[in-house]
């Protein structure tokens, strides 16, 4: 079975660093968006089982596309991950509160992303 995530972040380097590095997992099926809006619209008509998430992006950041998806009947149960390169303690906690599945810093570990990721699949 393979499960489907969504990596959203405007810097391209970063998104093609993530994809190599998710797809390290063989079950994993992975797209990328470089912009929040685009990301709305891939997680509607795509469904993914997670959606990657940075924080820090122009027009519409990390926590106003949660904000969003949440609105939304066909994305609101869709487990998010943020990505930020902040991370001090009261951040990661109001990611959380947001309602995050968890927070991923930046830059992070090509080669335990997967691994990592698969822990917030598996709950």
């Amino acid at each position: 079975m393979s499960n489907r995530i969504l990596y959203i972040d405007d810097e391209d380097d970063i998104r093609e660093v993530a994809e190599m590095a998710l797809e390290l997992d063989p079950s994993f099926v992975v797209r990328t968006c470089g912009s929040g809006r685009e990301g709305l619209m891939a997680a509607r008509e795509w469904q993914p089982d997670l959606i990657m998430l940075d924080v820090m992006m122009p027009e519409l950041d990390g926590p106003g596309v949660l904000e969003l998806l949440r609105q939304d009947a066909a994305t609101a149960a869709i487990p998010v991950v943020f990505i930020t390169a902040r991370t001090q303690a009261h951040e990661v906690a109001r990611l959380h509160e947001l309602g995050a599945r968890g927070v991923l810093a930046k830059p992070f570990d090509a080669m335990t992303l997967a691994q990592q990721v698969r822990g917030f699949l598996d709950g």
